[in-house]
Order: C-alpha cells, then sequence, then structure tokens
C-alpha cells in the first residue's frame, strides 16, 4: 500500500463501509441506497451541498438508464469527484506552482493551528532540495510563536529568513523579504501571515496591504496565494476557507492532516465551493511529508476496484 492509500484509508473504509451495509444483497440502486450514499457521503464530511449535488447527478442517471449496478455506481463516483475536483483543467503536474516566475511570491494564509507554519517550512525545504535559492518573511507579527517557528524551519531547511521585531507592521516585513529577494537572486519567496479572523474587514485590509506593497517591488505579486486548511476540523475548515476567500483572492490549497482524520472528503466539498485546486496536501509532520496532491489518484484510491469486490 502506498502513502497516498494510507493517508485516505479511513475515509475509503468509512464510506465503503456505510455504503455496503445498505448495499448488501441488491441487485441495483433505489431509493434506500440513495439515501446511504447521501448518508455516506455527509459523514466523510464532503458537505451538504456538494453532496445533494453528487446525488442529484446519480439520481439523473439511474433515471436515464433505470439500471445501474454496483460497479456502475462506483464508477460514476469516481467520475463525478473527479470532475468536481477539476476546476482549473490542469493536468497533474509534479510541479504545481510556476517556477519560471522569478522570484515566485507566495503569500500563506490560514488562521492559527491549521499547520500553516509547518506548510511553509516544508515548501521551503522542499524548495531548497530542488536546488532553489528560498526566503521567508516572517509577517505574522502578532504571536511571537510564529517568528520562533519559522526560525526553526527555515535553519532546517538552510534557507534565508527576514523578520522585525514582534508587532511590527506585517507589510513592512513583506517589503523587506521581496526587496531583498529580488536584491539576493532568490527563486522562491514564502510569505507567512497573521492567522486572525476576528474581524473579516481586518482580515481584508491587512492581506491589501501586504499585496499592494509587494507589487511595489514584484508588479505582479503574490503569484500565488495559498490557503492552508486542516482537514480534521471538518466543517469549520469550510467556514475558514469561505472567510479568506472573502477576504482575498485566493489561488490554491494546501490542505494538513489529511493522515490522521476520517474527513479526507472535506477536500472534495471546499474544492467545489471555493473552485479553487488542491496544490498540496500534509500526511505527517516530517519534512518531507508534504506531498503534491494528484486529483486521479485521490479518485482511484478513494473508489478502487479491490473496494468494490470486498
Amino acid at each position: 500500500m502506498g502513502l497516498f492509500d494510507k493517508v485516505i484509508k479511513k475515509t475509503k473504509d468509512g464510506f465503503f463501509q456505510r455504503l455496503s451495509r445498505t448495499i448488501a444483497g441488491k441487485s441495483r440502486i433505489d431509493d434506500s441506497v440513495l439515501d446511504a450514499i447521501e448518508e455516506a457521503l455527509v459523514a466523510s464530511d464532503i458537505g451538504v451541498e456538494t453532496t445533494l449535488k453528487i446525488v442529484d447527478s446519480l439520481e439523473a442517471r439511474v433515471e436515464r438508464d433505470k439500471y445501474l449496478t454496483y460497479d456502475e455506481l462506483v464508477e460514476f463516483l469516481r467520475e463525478e469527484i473527479g470532475i468536481l475536483l477539476d476546476v482549473d483543467g490542469a493536468a497533474p503536474a509534479e510541479e504545481p506552482f510556476d517556477l519560471s516566475k522569478k522570484p515566485l511570491v507566495v503569500m500563506v494564509v490560514g488562521v492559527n493551528g491549521v499547520g500553516k507554519t509547518t506548510t511553509i517550512g516544508k515548501l521551503a525545504a522542499r524548495y531548497k532540495a530542488m536546488g532553489k535559492k528560498v526566503m521567508i518573511g516572517a509577517a505574522d507579527t502578532f504571536r511571537a510563536a510564529a517568528v520562533e517557528q519559522l526560525e526553526i524551519w527555515a535553519g532546517r531547511a538552510g534557507v534565508s529568513i527576514v523578520k522585525q521585531g514582534m508587532g511590527s507592521d506585517p507589510a513592512s516585513v513583506a517589503f523587506d523579504t521581496v526587496k531583498s529577494a529580488v536584491a539576493k537572486d532568490m527563486d522562491v519567496v514564502l510569505i507567512d501571515t497573521a492567522g486572525r479572523l476576528h474581524n473579516r474587514t481586518d482580515l481584508m485590509n491587512e492581506l491589501t496591504k501586504i499585496r499592494n506593497v509587494m507589487r511595489k517591488v514584484v508588479p505582479d505579486a503574490p503569484h500565488e496565494v495559498l490557503l492552508v486548511l486542516d482537514a480534521s476540523t471538518g466543517q469549520n475548515a469550510y467556514q475558514q476557507a469561505r472567510e479568506f476567500s472573502r477576504a482575498t483572492d485566493i489561488t490554491s490549497l494546501a490542505i494538513t492532516k489529511l493522515d490522521g482524520t476520517a474527513k479526507g472528503g472535506v477536500v472534495i466539498g471546499i474544492v467545489d465551493q471555493l473552485k479553487v485546486p488542491v496544490k498540496f496536501i500534509g500526511v505527517g509532520e516530517g519534512v518531507e511529508d508534504l506531498k503534491v496532491f494528484d486529483r486521479k489518484e485521490f479518485v482511484s484510491s478513494i473508489f478502487s476496484r479491490e473496494d468494490i469486490e470486498k
């Protein structure tokens, strides 16, 4: 069993256990099966809106074809969820960010506790291992721990970090970081931001200010706005995603803590609701435990032939 299969095994097992209890002994899809599918999808934290979308499509398929076997059902689910995850039409790539940008500027957002700082550290290590010159900007100046953690990660990865004192203007840190990165011919710049959602207006103003000052140095920065979400928080992750998408233009997602949750369906629901692709997933605490998300592999692993034949 590969790493990806291990990561989503809890979600997969939970879904098919719920489904098989209702499917057992049935030769065709009926209302009770449709209800079981709806219940299983919601329990996997796909979300009500996305679940209803999938079930409505399935009902239309059953109505059209009049008959649908379990085998055909799983293939339909695989196709339907694959469509929902394909929000950008891009083929899976080994490198999801455009490294032709120099420097590539990535602004990382997300609430405290979701693994934002750790994700930045892992990204820094990833690009350093690729031979890229990386710089981190510690623009979450409201938490001393955030700067300290970034310093530790920067040390582990062997990359540069720009910081200021506690309570400094985050936009000033971002400006200094990008300016220094350009002067030192850096390839990748990762900007941490404060993970606060206490006031949407404050959040929007702060992120807008950070974006504007970076553009004084690199006109099209940031090239990516990466929202980090914790899969284990379920519906809270949906709420966080909505709030941040209202405050700034999210371009990509990193989903953390997929190794310890049965709620992997949250990936499907959030992508469907935000229309923003998942670029990375966190599958552990190690520096190497940040993986590029492959939607085809994700769908195939959840709805696999082995599950149908159990």
